[in-house]
């Protein structure tokens, strides 16, 4: 982790009783009050909290040089010329991304924490870093920071979302079951009604190979796709309207989603685009042939004269742009907290823009996955191979950084494009179990 030279001893006794293959689970929570304050505490030591402040001056450089290596565009700014930017900036080169991330591990990892986790990798522990960002910091890429020794949070430890206790002990919130080898709800870059493949909400997959690993998933899915599906079928669907989707999700295990999103000015506000035409019910306003589903749709229900909740699987995959937004608003309020709130234990979303495979290769010459992403059909298609892969798994968690793990070691060594940051860094669990009730 971050460096220990130089500094003074630390207490640990927190960690007492804390040994090898144990792992302990630590809240981090930041709050922006002019200057940023941090405070965390062991979930097996409660009685025993941390808190320090960063002061904005010292913190504040290293966040607008994130915010300038992002794809997600900045005011003024189109998403074109945003994805340009991103793609000649510090986290898509091998030799500026460490000093970018360096910057950052030294301002948003207190010495403390940093002290404690050291300790707990000498002891062959591997915690769990639950993380409640502020709107300043909700873009960070926390599993990619590094440390003096070149290792990652990633390598370390496994690092989730923590929403606001407002949300995951909401009176009334039912987590829903889950069910190993349960039904699956897939929108798979589902067709939006008057968007054709090549427009701002056309396809993010591209037409996908049937020998890919891809088509493959879906294969394996089989019996469990709702609604029905095939490898040739699956993909561009024009029948995955909000009436649809509401009903299969009732009773699902996992729903995955890989289109489009896109953000608003509030968070209740944040909206999918499915195959819903301008004639469906819902609070957002029609985009020419086409209304989207927001996430007071899903919270509030989406017909105006029977108001209703949707109630959401237990796992829940939104690959889209910019889907895990929901940090940056003051009162997190966006799809993420939609899904929480519905029944989701697990929800995994991206911090800020995707670049599309089309993208990349338009935009970098020469560009081409590597092997991995090539026989999953491509860059974002390995994306979302991996987080089905991860929500099929015991911990999705866990599975996620095996996978950000294994892009990241790619990217040290070999530079590689495809395994930059700007893909893998975007990605994000956000965990909230069933609240526990109190005696």
């Amino acid at each position: 982790m971050v460096s220990l030279r130089r500094r003074p001893a630390v207490d640990l006794r927190v960690l007492d009783g804390v040994d090898a293959g144990a792992r302990p689970v630590v809240q981090v929570k930041l709050v922006d009050a002019g200057d940023l304050y941090v405070s965390w505490r062991w979930e097996h030591a409660p009685g025993d909290p941390r808190v320090t402040l960063v002061e904005r001056k010292q913190l504040q450089p290293a966040l607008d040089d994130l915010a300038r290596a992002l794809p997600s565009p900045l005011p003024g700014e189109d998403p074109e010329r945003a994805l340009v930017r991103a793609l000649g900036g510090a986290l898509a080169d091998a030799g500026r991304e460490p000093q970018l991330t360096v910057r950052l591990a030294r301002s948003l990892l207190p010495f403390h924490l940093a002290a404690e986790l050291n300790e707990l990798i000498g002891r062959g522990a591997r915690p769990h870093l639950r993380i409640q960002p502020s709107p300043s910091t909700a873009q960070v890429p926390w599993e990619a920071l590094p440390g003096d020794e070149g290792e990652r949070v990633v390598d370390i430890a496994d690092v989730s979302v923590l929403p606001p206790a407002t949300v995951r002990n909401a009176p009334g919130r039912r987590v829903s079951s889950w069910e190993p080898g349960g039904p699956v709800v897939a929108a798979l870059d589902p067709r939006v009604p008057g968007f054709g493949d090549g427009s701002a909400l056309g396809s993010v997959l591209g037409p996908v190979d049937p020998a890919s690993g891809l088509a493959a998933m879906v294969t394996s899915l089989g019996p469990r796709l709702r609604p029905p599906a095939t490898a040739e079928t699956a993909f561009r669907r024009a029948d995955l309207d909000r009436d649809t989707l509401e009903a299969v999700l009732a009773d699902a295990g996992r729903f995955l989603y890989a289109g489009h999103v896109s953000t608003a000015e509030h968070g209740l506000g944040a909206r999918l685009h499915l195959s819903c035409t301008a004639a469906a019910p819902g609070r957002a306003e029609p985009v020419g042939a086409h209304r989207p589903l927001t996430a007071a749709d899903l919270v509030l229900g989406h017909r105006p004269d029977r108001p209703r909740p949707w109630r959401l699987p237990n796992r829940v995959a939104l690959i889209a742009c910019d889907s895990g937004g929901d940090q940056r608003f003051a009162e997190p309020s966006g799809l993420v907290t939609a899904a929480v709130q519905t029944g989701a234990e697990y929800v995994t979303a991206a911090r800020w823009t995707l670049p599309t495979d089309a993208a990349l290769g338009r935009l970098l010459p020469g560009f081409a996955p590597d092997d991995a992403a090539r026989a999953a059909g491509g860059a974002l298609a390995a994306v979302v191979v991996a987080v089905n892969d991860a929500h099929e798994a015991t911990d999705p968690i866990a599975a996620l950084a095996a996978w950000q793990r294994s892009r990241a070691d790619r990217w040290r060594r070999t530079g590689d494009p495809a395994c930059s940051p700007l893909l893998w860094g975007a990605f994000s669990t956000a965990y909230a179990p069933a609240p526990v009730a109190k005696p």
